[in-house]
């Protein structure tokens, strides 16, 4: 319901998502949910039971591997494309994500289901 804790967390969801590759600013997040840091990322977890930096993560590796399988692209040139500094943390966090580094984990996902 418009005007509801939900409703303003919608849309800074929404805005986490349209700016996924850009660094996360709390307090603009919270600002557009119209509320405190706090209460924003108390109300964010109950919503989606993960924190914005989390959710921004999740959206940032699913976009990596996309694109990873889509385009055959280079995984440090991926990184930066999804707004990681480093490559060599883009890689850390995607093997936790997904049980492997990427070029293992779409060499895999390619075998497994014959994408050419």
């Amino acid at each position: 319901m418009e005007g509801s804790n939900t409703y303003r967390i919608r849309e800074a969801i929404e805005q986490i998502i349209h700016h996924y590759d850009k660094p996360l600013r709390i307090e603009e997040l919270a600002e557009v949910a119209s509320m405190s840091v706090s209460s924003f990322h108390r109300n964010f977890k109950e919503v989606t039971a993960m924190s914005p930096l989390q959710f921004q993560k999740l959206l940032r590796l699913q976009e990596a591997r996309r694109l990873l399988l889509s385009e055959s692209a280079d995984a440090a040139d991926v990184a930066f494309r999804i707004g990681y500094e480093r490559a060599s943390q883009f890689s850390r966090e995607y093997s936790r994500m997904f049980g492997s580094p990427p070029r293992a984990d779409i060499k895999r996902l390619k075998e497994n289901f014959h994408f050419e």
